[in-house]
């Protein structure tokens, strides 16, 4: 029997699929105006920037919010470059593990990232390793910002919480675990959060 389709991974597939396009065409228009020097100075930068922002967030959210099929496989590479750019020295995060991996995980470990940077609003280093099967991701910063019941919502299937659109990946990353028969450890302290699955 085929799985029950996931509404919220199609819907975000389908979103970010119509947008990559014209953000890409965007991106490229800027890319010739700036070759062709017809446009110059701070306003174009501006616009520059801004592109490769969306364009990095959009990839982030294809992989976060869109579908994963059992059989589907991320590069080590991609991963890395797509947190390189959508980071941008907000957050520093170190991706260690091997060169090819489940999307499902990744799709799932994008999702807890997200909530992670629900937490360090004033920055900090990630770490995140996979050994013999089983993801940990450490996460340190001088001040975190921890709602406890937002948390909870991920070890414990049976919590609720008020969740808005700002913390939507909170309850996404907590369906995902349970759609994917993993349970989370949170270790949550002053200036340091560690998860394992």
């Amino acid at each position: 029997m085929p799985e029950k389709p996931d509404l919220a991974a199609l819907l975000g597939s389908r979103i970010c699929h119509d947008l990559i396009s014209p953000i890409g065409a965007i991106s490229n228009g800027v890319e010739l105006l700036m070759m062709d020097g017809a446009v110059r100075g701070p306003e174009m930068a501006l616009v520059s920037e801004s592109v490769a922002a969306a364009n990095a967030r959009i990839r982030f959210f294809r992989v976060s919010f869109g579908t994963a099929a059992p059989d589907q496989r991320l590069g080590r590479s991609e991963v890395t470059g797509i947190l390189a750019d959508v980071m941008r020295g907000r957050l520093s995060v170190d991706w260690q593990s091997p060169n090819d991996m489940s999307r499902r995980e990744v799709k799932l470990t994008f999702l807890l990232i997200l909530c992670l940077e629900s937490a360090m609003p004033y920055g900090g280093k990630i770490l995140i390793e996979l050994s013999d099967g089983r993801w940990t991701i450490g996460a340190q910063s001088t001040k975190l910002k921890v709602d406890p019941d937002l948390w909870e919502v991920l070890s414990n299937p049976a919590a609720t919480a008020t969740i808005g659109p700002s913390q939507v990946h909170f309850l996404l990353a907590a369906q995902d675990l349970v759609h994917q028969g993993m349970r989370l450890t949170a270790d949550i302290r002053e200036a340091e959060i560690r998860l394992s699955f």
